[in-house]
């Protein structure tokens, strides 16, 4: 059943702001492949282009003192809940001026001010972490929320099963998002699960839908409703947001990029671009000003051209402090001052 009646949506300007967003993290993943290519980024990156809507949509359902965990393919929730894309691109660049000081590349980066508790290179290991701060905010009587993001992949692992269970028994305020994208890796869906995936979770007892993650307006009325109800002690929610990668599962240097995926079912994902959709929404509903998409292009343009001569520019973390920021001094037991 849905979490609860579906919620209005919000001004044109909010929405333009969505559109923003969206193009943000396509521009930012795109520039990052070539990065990539040009041996700026070194490793493995995993693309988040085409499943935009989704992160935007669910954090445009947050506040700041929400909490969201995420995933490998991470990029795209932490630039919707408002990360700076120079600091992320100087993580991915290796550069002390990163959100993890160049040291934790990708699929680590973090900002506690943000409510973001961490990307996680484990499948489904974040959601007992959103678990965690879960828990705190009913402890503390806070009215926050915690949204784990997720793929569909994740839905064979024990430790996010689990997290169900326990979410539905202390009745925790949480939000299961779950990003199919049809593919763990290379293997459609329909060989490795069963079954529709929000039925799954609705079988733990969590309030369950399944929703079009091409749609950043069908992905915030899902957000809104399951959010309200959480923080009305209602419980947790699950959102299956069935969306599509437009990429290969991850890019790096000198590494093949064939693409075995049907090329008639490319075509018709593509085909219901959610950036598109939205910007064609606004266009029928009357809400563009004249010349704003061409203006907020050119915006986020010049906002990524910047971020990433930002992280070019920064400095490269010494050799001699590879240790740093690699344990927390203040466990019992380690020296004050480091290893020496």
């Amino acid at each position: 059943m849905p979490p609860s009646t579906t919620p209005d949506l919000p001004d044109a300007e909010t929405q333009i702001g969505w559109y923003q967003r969206m193009r943000l993290l396509r521009r930012f993943e795109q520039n990052a492949v070539e990065l990539v290519d040009e041996g700026d980024i070194i490793g493995i990156v995993h693309e988040y282009v085409g499943e935009e809507a989704i992160a935007v949509g669910a954090c445009a359902a947050l506040t700041e003192h929400d909490v969201i965990t995420s995933t490998h393919r991470g990029h795209g929730h932490i630039l919707a809940k408002g990360g700076d894309p120079a600091r992320m691109y100087a993580e991915l660049l290796g550069r002390e001026t990163g959100y993890n000081k160049g040291r934790g590349g990708s699929m680590h980066i973090a900002d506690l001010d943000l409510g973001i508790f961490g990307a996680n290179g484990i499948v489904g290991a974040g959601a007992p972490m959103g678990l965690g701060a879960a828990h705190m905010f009913k402890l503390r009587g806070e009215p926050h929320v915690a949204v784990p993001f997720f793929g569909d992949g994740a839905m064979n692992q024990g430790v996010l099963l689990e997290s169900f269970n326990l979410a539905v028994i202390m009745e925790l305020p949480v939000i299961f998002v779950c990003e199919n994208n049809g593919y763990a890796i290379t293997t459609p869906i329909g060989e490795m699960t069963r079954g529709e995936l929000f039925e799954r979770a609705a079988a733990f007892g969590l309030a369950a839908e399944a929703v079009d993650g091409m749609d950043v307006r069908a992905v915030y009325r899902a957000a809104a409703a399951a959010v309200a109800r959480a923080r009305a002690g209602g419980g947790p929610s699950f959102l299956e947001c069935r969306a599509y990668r437009y990429s290969l599962h991850n890019v790096a240097k000198g590494v093949p990029r064939e693409d075995d995926r049907p090329a008639a079912e490319q075509a018709d994902w593509r085909g219901r671009d959610a950036i598109e959709r939205l910007a064609g929404e606004l266009t029928e509903e009357g809400l563009w000003p004249d010349g704003a998409r061409a203006e907020i292009d050119d915006e986020v343009d010049a906002e990524i051209e910047g971020a990433i001569g930002f992280a070019r520019n920064s400095r490269r973390p010494d050799p001699d402090s590879v240790l740093d920021h690699m344990y927390a001094v203040t466990y019992p037991g380690l020296p004050a001052a480091g290893w020496e």
